[in-house]
């Protein structure tokens, strides 16, 4: 039983890192953009930085469920 939770959280965590994931593309794209305000591309940048964190810490979580499998 103990094995179905662990993939269960395994399988959340992929998908949690995999959003992450994206919006962190999607906002770096927003930071390059040379049509956007200044203050739109900081806050772009910013939240990049927020969301790659952010997947780091979703990808070491998953890893840890999955040795427990």
């Amino acid at each position: 039983m103990d094995s179905i939770k662990q993939g269960a959280n395994y399988v959340s965590e992929t998908v949690q890192k995999a959003a992450q994931g994206t919006s962190k593309e999607a906002n770096k794209e927003v930071a390059k953009d040379s049509n956007a305000p200044i203050g739109t591309r900081a806050s772009a940048a910013k939240d990049a930085l927020g969301d790659k964190a952010s997947e780091s810490k979703h990808d070491a979580k998953a890893e840890a469920h999955k040795q427990q499998i």
